[in-house]
């Protein structure tokens, strides 16, 4: 007898054992005989039935998950002599790993020809998706050593329970009790951020202030509008002996811009949600286009199709999200009435919500008559434009050239044709 990728042989019991059993577990399945050298010689084991009971316990207590549903432990006899043989099939919850090392490297085994290696960190995501699928938030997280100060605590303020009844019912931790990438969002060790970045003028060019804000995705979230908020200025006028109290962005558009950028993020992929305040707008940059089957037109017209279905939920458990489908008009009703609204702008890899500033808008608008012919001109030599052509060939800025397109659109002087970044704009004959 030799060893082979389904083959592994043991003089004796030794705690390695663990292993050999997770490699197989991942792999393709195998034996281990305890009793027989490397060489073939068989030199059996004393006391099968204590040998037995030793190997499994150290294989239930030691691989993760549970892989015994998969291993038949027993006596046989080889050249007069007892051995004991382990038959591990193909588990159906690879990846295994060695407990108390994790789902990494160092703790997740596979055969390659007679010896059991380390898998590669590609290998081990590749076995997560086939046995958990391809959504993220379903998939098992990579660091299982997570924390829930943060989460327990906001839980707590909004009256919600959030025992392990309640996370294994939101999805934050699998049929084998693992601890899902939902729970890694949610845990103080979250490793996605959120980038927040303040501007002088209307320009990329002097930071004013900037901060990333890390921890729980909650606690982002509370931290990260407390920050905004302090940009969202209030001016106060009269009315008689009336205050009234008027800030330069919808407190509701900020809230559901940030809600839309945290929850419908693709978090499959790295980097950091942005945010970037200037003085005329405020831009909410989440990473992923729209989900498979939803267009621009449908998001606008309240069609949802959550890419983070038990986000979205555990965001509607703690009351932070009314229903599916609703921020959008809710961010465009808080702009009812006014000379501007929100522009939403859609790539194959990003999400970009851009709310106007209010006041900023309120006095410039005159001047933005004085424009209109300006641009409807510019149609006698070109056929179509961009938004990038009539702030270049007007030296406008980003945010006037937008609204003034925006405003000949609904005045139907001109066509929008699409809806990313490559949005052509052609005039109306």
């Amino acid at each position: 007898m030799q060893e082979n990728k389904f083959t592994e042989l043991k003089r004796e019991f030794t705690p390695d054992l663990n292993k050999e059993v997770v490699a197989f577990a991942n792999t393709d399945g195998g034996k281990i005989y305890i009793g027989i050298g490397d060489g073939g010689t068989v030199y059996g084991v004393p006391e099968t039935d204590a040998v037995i009971l030793a190997c499994t316990n150290h294989i239930r207590n030691t691989v993760r998950p549970d892989v015994m549903g998969f291993i038949q432990c027993s006596a046989v006899i080889m050249d007069g002599k007892s051995v004991i043989e382990i038959e591990v099939e193909k588990g159906s919850a690879c990846p295994y790993y060695i407990a108390g090392k994790g789902i990494r490297p160092e703790g997740v085994y596979i055969r390659v020809g007679s010896a059991s290696i380390p898998a590669t960190e590609s290998m081990i995501l590749k076995m997560i998706r086939d046995t958990d699928g391809e959504r993220y938030e379903d998939i098992r997280s990579l660091n299982q050593n997570l924390t829930f100060e943060e989460a327990k605590k906001f839980f707590e303020d909004k009256g919600v329970e959030f025992g392990t009844v309640q996370q294994k019912t939101l999805g934050l931790t699998n049929r084998d009790g693992l601890y899902t990438n939902l729970a890694l969002l949610l845990s103080d060790e979250c490793e996605h951020t959120v980038k927040v970045a303040v501007f002088e003028g209307i320009e990329k060019e002097i930071f004013k202030d900037r901060h990333e804000f890390t921890g729980s995705l909650l606690k982002q979230m509370a931290d990260c509008y407390a920050f905004i908020d302090r940009y969202n200025r209030t001016q106060s006028t009269f009315q008689g002996l009336d205050r009234i109290d008027e800030r330069d962005y919808p407190v509701e558009a900020l809230r559901e811009a940030l809600m839309n950028s945290l929850v419908h993020r693709e978090y499959a992929l790295s980097g950091s949600t942005l945010i970037n305040i200037f003085d005329d707008r405020i831009e909410f940059v989440s990473i992923g286009g729209l989900p498979k089957g939803i267009e621009y037109d449908d998001i606008m017209l309240g069609v949802s199709m959550p890419r983070n279905k038990k986000l979205a939920n555990v965001f509607y458990r703690l009351r932070l999200i009314e229903a599916y489908g609703t921020g959008i008009s809710k961010i465009m009703r808080s702009y009812k009435g006014g000379t501007d609204k929100p522009f939403i702008e859609v790539s194959s890899n990003a999400f970009k919500i851009t709310l106007p500033n209010m006041k900023v808008i309120a006095e410039k608008v005159a001047d933005d008559y004085d424009q209109y012919d300006s641009v409807l001109k510019l149609f006698d030599c070109n056929k179509q434009l961009t938004r990038a052509d009539v702030e270049k060939k007007l030296g406008v800025s980003y945010a006037t050239a937008v609204r003034i397109l925006a405003k000949l659109v609904e005045q139907k002087r001109i066509i929008r044709i699409g809806n990313t970044r490559n949005t052509k704009y052609i005039r109306v004959e």
